[in-house]
């Protein structure tokens, strides 16, 4: 799946009416690190370009007059949980399984040299 990110910057690029090209789509899969076969090509170059110019048309809508909402229903407000610790520290007990322990911390093998 190809990161919003990807299509954001894509429609401000193509802020009109604009297909992507073949190799836009080879561009966007290498960031994407994807593997697109020569079968799907066209499929992914015609999808990519109409979610494009849907992000390009969504971003044209005027919302200066909209306010941020927390809930889409009137009224309503999400409910938040005290901010309370509800559980005690029980690190020395898990540790005590461990094979080693420094400092209160886990000591592993060095994977990295």
């Amino acid at each position: 799946m190809i990161h919003r990110a990807y299509f954001c910057a894509l429609a401000r690029i193509f802020d009109t009416h604009m297909s992507l090209t073949r190799q836009d789509v080879e561009k966007i899969a290498h960031l994407a690190r994807l593997s697109i076969t020569e079968q799907e090509m066209p499929v992914y170059v015609t999808s990519l370009s109409s979610i494009v110019d849907f992000v390009a048309e969504l971003s044209r809508v005027e919302t200066s007059g909209v306010e941020p909402m927390a809930h889409p229903l009137d009224g309503q407000r999400q409910r938040l949980r005290p901010d309370v610790v509800s559980e005690s520290d029980h690190h020395e007990k898990y540790q005590l399984n461990a094979p080693s322990v420094q400092a209160g911390l886990y000591v592993v093998p060095r994977v990295i040299e």
